[in-house]
């Protein structure tokens, strides 16, 4: 080998980085270690445990927390971001996908028109979303021209508006005005995306990922840590609409709230007297009881526990009104959208000057609250506040006066402006000003000290530390351009990752083992150096991820696992050729030295197929599989270099000391070598066999189908831990009842107490509303399940030391699912594409390709039918989703692996054999190849059923396709894809010019 130098330095520089890398992530895991320990032993409750492991990391992030041998010193906050970044299901955290409302910006760029033809195009374009891959701007360009008649973009009802008036004119043509409009949304959207990024920053969790999806307007974003689901929802879809606005007090419209009151009392006074049980005595008290009312209105002095009085004296639900402040008066929180329901249908009675009154509640106490206050906003024509959010430049958690958390503001110039001339009316009228956030009034504090000039503010009110923080992060980062909805969630709780670490770190360790003992105990001394090199590719695939930033997710660890796995291929294949050599007499050295050139070809052709598919699985996937293909990439690039110079330099070393390497052991030497097995005879047998078994999954396929993930079909998913063993019969009986969900499929994942539910209640409805609603639904119903006692909160964080509640939750909308199943179809076939180009390039006739791409079609399919024939009655998950696809592409790639071996050793054998008929050529090449064949299937297949039954529950189901697909793989490569290729070349003149040289005299075999 030349430039050994140059490798051994490249090596070394390589295992060095790769080690300083990864320290630190030893040295972050050791903190986060002595966090939790320290947390663990201040409090119990897992909200109060979290929040101080967050604390004592924090204090840490300035301070020196790393020392390398006296020459660098790193923070905290530097070894957080050197360190390896564990994904959702590893760490636990939120991952979401944003769907940024480009209708709402359409509708803003055109000012709310109330152009007919652009609202229909509008409703259109949400029906054309349901079924198509185009973006909403896509859909609205289609919808508006086939119904737009003499209507133009540039119409100043729409577009060519006082707005746009810069970008826009009336004489522009629509392919004009939608290349504008088209920057213009964009620009929304990066916009955006911007602004999330920055509440991302501020949010305070290690690695957040924020990335835009294609050019429409979602947005990935993932939270590794993330424990509080609602406060992330709060902080990526607020649009933190903050207004300023002057308020009515109490003297000017409690006389409205008690007309109103009045006449709902007369509306019941009619009501009862249709009644038959309407007598003149309860006419009398209900008389009695109403003239009463009013006057405990007026003192404040209403009795909340007399039911009787609130239904027939007090309809509206009032509680007490204000004491002369920016407070009307105060209600029950339960009753709040109806109480503003019933004052909205009686605005009639308020008088000409209030007639724009706009009415919002203020921010309860706290989030216990009974009651709530109701003010009364001085509005306008067009509800428009004299003041809003967007003159924000700055804003920071601050205090009050009374310590208590608030938020201080700074104005722009404009804003300082206005904000002056508004304090100065309130002052001299002793009014007060209300600060509205997303409708709801933080407060509304009077101003006692004259106008306040230089634009300086602070909202001040019942806020948690918490919430001040926040607060002032959504107002510094700025308000989305539109409004934001999730439409795909993952929500991982950290038990769940920590019990995914344990047992993918027991079966790494498993099937490292069972690799390594099997390479010594079949080739002995040269299977130690092999195993050396896999060591050392360990080390650089997690160097490498560490040093990328790259993220480690579970289906990541079982692509470093099948690494391991495949990774020792070309080692098997570089020693089979060498063992040849030497079968053939040639000296030590030179035999060494061949068997790594004629390798090199069947290396580099089975890698870079499997790597086709790895990258088109990266470009097609998302969050974990993404992360899969990573790994899987990284360990194919590193498993080249270790096997290909690493095992070489070690191997060349030992060799050159004067050592000697039979490259088998006395149990191994001759195995599997001068056998003669007639496998194109046995093709027609094979034929049969694959037909049965296809034709018995398509069948099942159309009968029995498949079992579809919320992935390809949308809906909610929660995987949810009992204390005890539940029945799934009981719980789907409970969950499928028409006053709870009406339709819920609920599985066994592991043991009997841990259940996966996964419903389309409410599927189309996006709203956190909707996802709260679905899940407090979920715990009333299990609660007869639970242990007893149970708060939401503990259901909803994981209760006790066996974490029993909800573990994780997933949601995928319609649109999404829609979307992923069409590009899982894109992300096969595109793979198939590319492999089949890929090998007629490479061996230069189109049978060969054929072989292949019928090989893959022979064990997808049979995958598939496997799937859908037992998903009915496997003690595990067998849903079709992401994870799925990712397991169909490995088995591509895997079966393509095999295959290639197989045919560049056909491709040789025609050129060195040249008196042998094709037949015998292709039965002594796979003959020739049997013995790398099996070892790389049955290290492959032992390290995968390492992880199957040790590693995680929810990996069951990929694995279990990745078995499957080995061993048809396998299969297939030998008894289908080569027959195939024989069969389509020995007619005509195929053969002749596979061989290029000479014809067949021999008989073919039958």
């Amino acid at each position: 080998m030349q430039n050994k130098g140059l490798v051994k330095l490249f090596a070394v520089l390589f295992g060095l980085v790769s080690i300083y890398q990864l320290s630190f992530t030893f040295k972050n895991s050791q903190l986060e270690k002595e966090a939790k320990q320290f947390a663990q032993a201040q409090y119990d409750s897992n909200a109060e445990v979290n929040a101080a492991e967050l604390r004592y990391l924090d204090s840490l992030n300035n301070q020196e927390v790393y020392n390398i041998l006296g020459v660098s010193q790193f923070t905290y906050t530097e070894v957080k971001d050197n360190a390896m970044n564990l994904g959702l299901d590893l760490k636990g955290g939120i991952n979401a996908i944003i769907e940024i409302s480009v209708k709402d910006i359409l509708k803003g760029l055109a000012n709310n028109s109330k152009d007919p033809i652009f609202n229909q195009a509008l409703e259109n374009a949400d029906e054309l979303q349901k079924d198509s891959q185009d973006s909403y701007l896509e859909s609205f360009y289609t919808a508006f021209d086939e119904i737009k008649g003499e209507t133009k973009l540039a119409s100043p009802d729409i577009f060519a508006n006082r707005t746009l008036s810069d970008d826009i004119t009336f004489n522009m043509s629509d392919d004009e005005v939608k290349s504008v409009i088209t920057k213009k949304v964009d620009e929304s959207i990066v916009s955006a995306f911007e602004v999330l990024r920055n509440r991302i920053d501020g949010f305070g969790v290690t690695s957040p990922n924020i990335q835009r999806l294609g050019n429409g307007g979602r947005i990935l974003i993932e939270l590794p840590g993330a424990k509080d689901k609602k406060r992330v929802v709060d902080i990526i879809t607020k649009t933190a609409q903050l207004q300023f606005w002057e308020t009515y007090t109490t003297q000017d419209l409690a006389g409205f709230l008690l007309q109103v009151n009045q006449r709902l009392i007369e509306v019941q006074k009619t009501n009862d007297a249709t009644s038959e049980d309407t007598t003149e005595e309860a006419d009398a008290t209900e008389e009695s009881d109403s003239t009463s009312s009013v006057i405990e209105n007026l003192t404040g002095q209403i009795e909340n526990d007399s039911t009787a009085v609130q239904e027939n004296t007090n309809p509206l639900g009032i509680q007490g009104l204000g004491q002369g402040g920016p407070v009307i008066g105060s209600f029950l929180a339960k009753d709040k959208a109806e109480v503003l329901k019933m004052l909205e249908a009686n605005r009639d009675l308020l008088p000409a000057e209030q007639r724009y009154t706009r009415f919002a509640w203020g921010k309860p106490a706290d989030k216990d609250s009974e009651f709530v206050e109701l003010y009364g906003l001085k509005s306008n024509r067009d509800n428009e506040p004299e003041l809003s959010g967007a003159v924000i430049t700055d804003a920071r958690q601050d205090y009050d006066q009374l310590n208590r958390p608030a938020v201080s503001m700074q104005m722009n110039a404009k804003g300082a402006k206005t904000w002056e001339a508004m304090t100065k009316v309130a002052y001299e009228t002793r009014g007060n000003i209300a600060i509205v956030l997303d409708n709801i009034v933080y407060s509304a504090p009077g101003v006692s000290t004259g106008p306040i000039a230089g634009g300086n503010s602070q909202i001040s009110g019942s806020f948690t530390l918490e919430e001040a923080t926040d607060l002032a992060n959504v107002l510094r980062a700025g308000k989305l351009p539109a409004s934001a909805e999730i439409v795909q969630a993952d929500e991982v709780g950290p038990s769940l990752g920590q019990e995914a670490i344990d047992s993918g770190m027991i079966s790494f360790g498993l099937a490292l083992a069972f690799v390594l003992l099997w390479m010594i105990f079949y080739y002995g001394k040269a299977g130690g150096f092999a195993d050396i090199a896999l060591l050392f590719n360990i080390i650089l695939i997690f160097g490498v991820l560490s040093g990328l930033g790259a993220v480690l997710t579970l289906p990541g660890i079982a692509g470093i696992v099948l690494t391991i796995g495949i990774s020792v291929d070309a080692n098997v294949l570089i020693f089979e050729r060498i063992r040849e050599e030497l079968a053939k007499g040639k000296e030590h050295k030179l035999a060494i030295k061949d068997g790594f050139a004629n390798a090199l070809s069947s290396i580099l052709d089975a890698n870079i197929t499997t790597g086709l598919t790895a990258l088109i699985l990266f470009v097609f996937g998302t969050g974990p599989i993404k992360g899969f293909a990573t790994t899987l990439i990284i360990g194919i690039l590193t498993s080249l270099f270790t096997a290909i110079f690493i095992t070489r330099l070690l191997i060349d070393w030992y060799v050159g000391r004067g050592g000697k390497l039979d490259f088998s052991t006395a149990l191994t030497k001759g195995f599997l070598q001068n056998i003669n097995i007639n496998f194109l005879g046995k093709r027609k047998i094979a034929y049969v066999i694959s037909g049965i078994l296809i034709t018995a999954g398509i069948a099942s396929l159309f009968t029995n189908s498949l079992d579809q993930g919320i992935d390809f079909v949308g809906g909610r998913t929660y995987q949810v831990r009992f204390a005890q063993s539940v029945s799934t019969e009981e719980v789907s009986k409970t969950l499928n009842a028409a006053d709870v969900f009406g339709s819920a499929e609920v599985k066994t994942i592991g043991n009997d107490n841990e259940l996966k539910i996964s419903t389309k209640y409410l599927v189309e409805d996006n709203s956190t509303e909707a996802d709260e609603k679905v899940q407090s639904t979920l715990f009333e119903a299990l609660k007869p399940y639970l242990p007893d006692g149970m708060t939401y909160q503990e259901f909803l964080d994981g209760s006790g030391d066996a974490n029993v509640g909800k573990r994780l939750s997933s949601k995928v909308s319609p649109t999404i699912a829609d979307d992923i199943k069409k590009s899982s179809f894109w992300a096969i076939l595109g793979s198939l594409v590319v492999v089949f180009l890929y090998i007629l390039i490479r061996f230069k006739k189109w049978q060969f390709s054929l072989g292949a791409v019928a090989a893959v079609f022979h064990d997808v399919l049979i995958v598939l039918g496997i799937f859908s024939i037992a998903w009915k009655w496997m003690p595990f998950s067998m849903e079709i989703d992401q994870a799925f696809i990712a397991a169909i592409l490995t088995v591509i790639g895997y079966s393509l692996n095999d295959t290639v071996v197989v045919f560049d050793r056909i491709r040789e054998y025609l050129n060195e054999h040249s008196t042998w008929n094709l037949g015998k050529t292709i039965n002594a090449s796979v003959n020739s190849t049997l013995s790398r064949t099996l070892n790389t299937s049955l290290t492959t297949l032992v390290v995968l059923l390492a992880m199957f039954f040790l590693g995680a529950d929810s990996l069951k189901g990929f694995l279990f396709a990745l078995i499957v697909g080995v061993i048809v793989g396998t299969y297939s490569s030998v008894f289908i894809a080569t027959p195939i290729m024989y069969d389509t070349a020995k007619k005509g003149d195929a053969a002749e010019s596979l061989k290029k040289k000479v014809k067949e005299d021999e008989e073919e075999p039958a």
